[in-house]
């Protein structure tokens, strides 16, 4: 077969795949009463990171999915990326990995078998970094190619971090720098450079692997990932779940450099439009606040940065654990606060 680019035979890449908010809601709309299951500690309601299942007093199963189409056309980085993507869920519930399943489907008569094979051997690299099996999986034939993983993992009770927990005068911490969408969609319309391809594939297949350390700080209250609905999304969810409101500074949100002049210039996927559409009305912006600015923080991450939640007297030991764990650009960007609603951004 001729050589095929990965993110032509797909209409979405990464994270950017996501269903939008609003239209997500509606279809679960059914689903989110509490089962009468007492040992199921994280279920539905809360739209959290992953489903949790309290084994014994010092033990809880962690498990989720996560899978999707190409956001590169290397077939070894889009197989590190999503399987980084996956695991990402587990250490935002202040978990370890144990175990991993494969999630495999792709159009067999357009790709050869040495580009799905290095699409696996991405992701078998990937866990193998986390110390961690990949057991098995299931695979199909399908019209786009898909990869991922459900991945298990295992936390005690009392360090587990629900995205609801978030409490009045929090600090709000962000592990990674945004822009990976705009990155993505540049690289699509041949438009990234070399060095904003670097920072893409480095920023998406760092594991988030310091939210297990994280939850064993004392003050850290509620935890989740950025990933497809953006930083505004997945912070409207901690809001809605703990019951109050956020304000952030954009000035202090890190932002990948190469993907500052490609925002400006208006690159980025669709699912900032789709974003901003389900939950805009729950976002206040400042009035200097430009355009591009505010599509940056709904722009959908693919494998992001971990978003934390904790107590100012413990914040600074938070961000120190994150710059000793590698994650130079994570910074305090905002607070949590029970006298506002949505988020404000200023």
């Amino acid at each position: 077969m001729s050589e095929v680019k990965l993110t032509q035979l797909s209409h979405g890449g990464g994270c950017g795949c996501k269903i939008a908010p609003s239209l997500l809601q509606q279809i679960l709309a059914d689903a989110g009463s509490k089962m009468p299951y007492p040992d199921l500690l994280v279920g539905t309601e809360t739209s959290d990171d992953a489903a949790v299942y309290r084994l014994n007093d010092s033990q809880a199963i962690i498990a989720t999915t996560d899978f999707f189409m190409p956001i590169v056309d290397d077939p070894f980085d889009f197989g590190r990326i999503a399987a980084t993507n996956a695991l990402s869920d587990v250490y935002a519930m202040g978990g370890t990995p144990i175990m991993a399943l494969a999630i495999v489907g792709m159009p067999i008569n357009k790709l050869p078998v040495e580009t799905i094979r290095s699409i696996l051997q991405g992701g078998e690299s990937v866990c193998k970094s986390a110390n961690i099996p990949l057991a098995g999986g299931h695979s199909i034939d399908s019209q786009e190619p898909i990869y991922g993983l459900v991945a298990l993992g295992i936390v005690h009770p009392e360090r587990l971090k629900k995205n609801s927990n978030a409490k009045d005068g929090d600090v709000l911490i962000l592990g990674k720098g945004l822009g990976v969408g705009i990155l993505a969609a540049a690289l699509k319309k041949g438009a990234l450079s070399d060095e904003g391809y670097a920072e893409l594939v480095e920023n998406t297949t760092r594991l988030n692997s310091v939210g297990a350390r994280i939850s064993e700080i004392p003050g850290v209250h509620a935890m989740t990932d950025v990933t497809g609905f953006g930083l505004l999304g997945h912070l409207l969810e901690m809001c809605k779940g703990s019951g109050m409101g956020a304000e952030i500074l954009f000035d202090r949100v890190p932002v990948l450099p190469s993907a500052l002049p490609l925002a400006k210039a208006g690159y980025g996927p669709g699912a900032i439009e789709r974003n901003m559409a389900s939950y805009g009305k729950d976002v206040h912006f400042s009035s200097q606040l430009e355009t591009w600015q505010q599509r940056m923080l709904a722009d959908a991450q693919t494998s992001g940065g971990l978003l934390v939640s904790v107590s100012q007297e413990h914040a600074d030991e938070a961000l120190d654990c994150f710059h000793k764990s590698g994650f130079a650009d994570a910074s305090v960007i905002g607070r949590m606060k029970a006298d506002v609603s949505g988020v404000t951004v200023k």
